[in-house]
């Protein structure tokens, strides 16, 4: 097939969660009128993305499976097989998501096994692990975005929820003065189902009197009755700046609450839920996998390894994507190698392959790259984001 840059036709996700009009509003579009929780850019089997090509529309999924040389190239092969290993999306919350961590490469991997042998089904509710890859992220935010990542200290958690004066969580406020994070969340989320209810009732009501603790008080408006809003409360609380981002590694507990942001992630389903849903939730395998050290959150700003091609690269430990930001007035050229989607956020900016063809990214479309593409050329003004697969040097992948 023709390696030039391909135009993408992207699904989007209908969450409950989802913002009635940011991802329409960015796309220059009439909202749906339902929920657009988020925009997949990829090759997700879930909801893969259809390429524009010279003979026609084809799912991304099937292209890779045809010539996985042409598309991905020899060095991501090697490392992750015949597949696309990174997903990317705009993400778009008007209402907090669950409660939750990922797996590291190792659970997942056993995770899946264990299943499988166990014959759950693949699309059963109760199936944890749903393929058998890690699940990185990072989020940046494309304008202001709240979210709640990693532990505070157990002695600070301890305090603030003394603080709020509920006789009924006092197991939980010794076990963290005792610097006993996991036993406390572990506590706090197996409650028998009689107590939570009026536990979690009366910590809303004492922090709707506390006007910076508010916050969880509206998670709880969405979830009431829901003991994840008593470990939201021993949780980090963000608030990224547009153009700022936070990177959450395998195990770190995390919920967004709200804004819109570009997001990649290792191309996978497993997630671990521990509150703030009506899904499916495994106590037991949430406090296996969870990081329970305490810590400030991942935050991560844009450098520059290569100050001549104008990318701002938001550097993380992922192997599986590399996420770039270009702010763009004039030309740019971007000699990374590998797959790449463009993903246009503002302005008017072209996406130009060896063969000098030009292809329009505006606002909230995207552009995918084959690695047999090489070299592309941005020219224009305005601002795109690209993902990559990841790698300490270009073209040197690591599974």
């Amino acid at each position: 097939m023709n390696p030039a840059p391909l135009p993408m036709i992207n699904p989007v996700r209908p969450y409950a969660w989802g913002s009635r009009t940011a991802i329409a509003a960015l796309q220059g579009r009439e909202p749906s009128g339902a929920p657009e929780a988020e925009l997949w850019m990829g090759a997700h089997p879930a909801a893969p993305s259809l390429l524009e090509t010279p003979s026609g529309q084809a799912s991304l999924v099937d292209l890779i499976a045809a010539d996985p040389e042409t598309m991905l190239g020899s060095a991501v092969t090697d490392a992750f097989g015949p597949r696309l290993p990174f997903l990317l999306k705009i993400l778009a919350a008007d209402r907090p998501l669950s409660l939750q961590v990922h797996p590291s490469p190792e659970q997942a991997r056993a995770g899946y096994d264990r299943e499988e042998r166990a014959g759950v089904p693949l699309d059963a509710a109760e199936r944890n692990y749903r393929d058998p890859y890690a699940k990185p992220e990072l989020i940046c935010a494309l304008e202001p975005f709240e979210a709640l990542c990693g532990f505070r200290e157990p002695v600070e958690a301890a305090a603030l929820l003394d603080g709020l004066g509920v006789p009924e969580l006092a197991p939980v406020v010794k076990l963290l003065a005792g610097g006993g994070l996991r036993a406390a969340v572990g506590e706090a989320l197996t409650l028998p189902e009689e107590e939570r209810g009026p536990l979690v009732t009366r910590v809303v009501e004492a922090c709707a009197r506390v006007p910076e603790l508010a916050w969880a008080a509206e998670l709880a408006r969405h979830h009431p009755g829901d003991p994840g809003v008593v470990i939201a409360l021993c949780m980090n609380r963000v608030r990224l700046a547009p153009g700022e981002a936070m990177y959450v590694p395998a195990g770190q507990p995390h919920s967004y609450l709200r804004g819109v942001g570009v997001e990649i992630m290792g191309a996978s389903d497993n997630v671990l839920r521990g509150g703030l849903t009506g899904k499916h939730i495994d106590i037991p395998e949430l406090l296996r996998i969870l990081s329970a050290e305490p810590g400030e959150p991942a935050l991560v700003s844009p450098s520059r390894p290569d100050p001549s091609s104008g990318e701002e690269v938001y550097l993380t430990p992922a192997c599986e994507f590399r996420l770039s930001r270009v702010r763009l007035d004039g030309r740019a050229v971007l000699s990374a190698s590998g797959p790449r989607v463009v993903l246009g956020t503002a302005g008017e900016v072209r996406v130009r392959g060896t063969d000098g063809a030009a292809l329009e990214v505006p606002p909230g479309r995207s552009v995918f790259v084959p690695a047999a593409a090489g070299t592309i050329t941005l020219d224009g003004a305005g601002t795109v984001f690209v993902a990559a697969v990841g790698g300490e040097a270009r073209g040197g992948f690591r599974a």
